[in-house]
């Protein structure tokens, strides 16, 4: 005998995915602040920058269409199993199709399709986050080495020199500053003023080191012989960990920083401290040596 049509399981399946479907858009909806930046870092009382809000975005929108992509093809599974199910009364050879062109070419473009819409909002964000044509109000330059960091503050003409954090496992809650997680007050400090355009110049010293900062959303990698930029606006003044994201040898673990975005008196304040300790000009490339902006002109027969 042939099976019994199975349209009453099919509507079963279908207004259970249905349900799922909408339970899930509900539960978003209802989501902690959390859940609804995707368990990104973030802050209840504004941006971190100009582009962590964009990048949230970008995030999201993948996951939810991996999400109805997913509920989409476990309904089709559960209900292919539920309504093409070998019944005890069934002893009839399903019909064998070798394809089907439709379903076939349906296969081809729908994936197609997904690829490129994910492609095309990527590539727009992408572009935009790594746009360098607004003029910076500060450039900094910041140099990786094993296993801490420098920072040079190519307009104020200062800079600051990073030491290895040889103890990791002894920090502790009460080095934080500010109660912030992931810094410590023996870190070297990387200071930004807030609502103002930051331009990094990475650089590396020694190996591939990746300058991350959790709270700003994006990393990037430091090349040796090679200069990577970006350009960002921080715009929420705070105390945030900073660290390589790249396994660069055996103490990776201590190469850690701190960051503070800060106001623009504050900012001033603090390159003058390092005006004032003489630590003027800018550390260069090769092995740490100080490089003087404005070195002194030797004249034919000077020794």
């Amino acid at each position: 005998m042939h099976s019994q049509s199975p349209s009453r399981t099919r509507r079963t399946i279908l207004r259970a995915t249905a349900s799922a479907v909408a339970v899930a858009a509900l539960a978003s909806g209802c989501a902690s602040e959390t859940v609804q930046r995707g368990f990104l870092p973030g802050y209840s009382d504004g941006e971190v920058t100009d582009q962590t809000a964009r990048i949230t975005s970008l995030w999201n929108g993948s996951w939810i269409a991996a999400l109805i992509v997913g509920v989409i093809t476990w309904g089709l599974i559960l209900w292919c199993v539920a309504a093409y199910r070998k019944r005890k009364d069934d002893h009839v050879l399903p019909v064998q199709t070798r394809y089907h062109l439709p379903l076939e070419i349906m296969y081809t473009a729908v994936p197609i399709v997904m690829v490129l819409v994910l492609f095309y909002y990527t590539d727009r964000d992408m572009t935009a986050i790594k746009d360098l044509s607004a003029e910076p109000d500060v450039e900094i330059q910041v140099i990786g080495k094993q296993w801490s960091w420098d920072f040079n503050y190519l307009t104020d003409d200062v800079y600051e020199s990073g030491q290895h954090e040889a103890n990791v496992g002894d920090l502790r809650s009460e080095d934080e500053i500010e109660g912030a997680p992931g810094t410590a007050t023996s870190l070297p400090t990387l200071y930004l003023p807030v609502n103002e355009v930051v331009r990094f110049k990475l650089d590396s010293r020694d190996v591939i080191h990746s300058f991350w900062i959790p709270a700003f959303l994006f990393k990037m990698d430091m090349i040796p012989e090679r200069t990577n930029e970006w350009q960002v606006t921080p715009t929420r003044e705070g105390v945030y960990a900073g660290k390589c994201a790249e396994l660069c040898g055996e103490h990776h673990s201590g190469m850690l920083f701190n960051v503070a975005v800060v106001s623009r008196e504050e900012y001033d304040a603090q390159m003058q401290k390092l005006e004032d300790k003489g630590q003027t000009g800018e550390l260069g490339l090769d092995l740490n040596r100080l490089q003087d902006p404005n070195p002194p002109v030797v004249t034919e027969g000077e020794n």
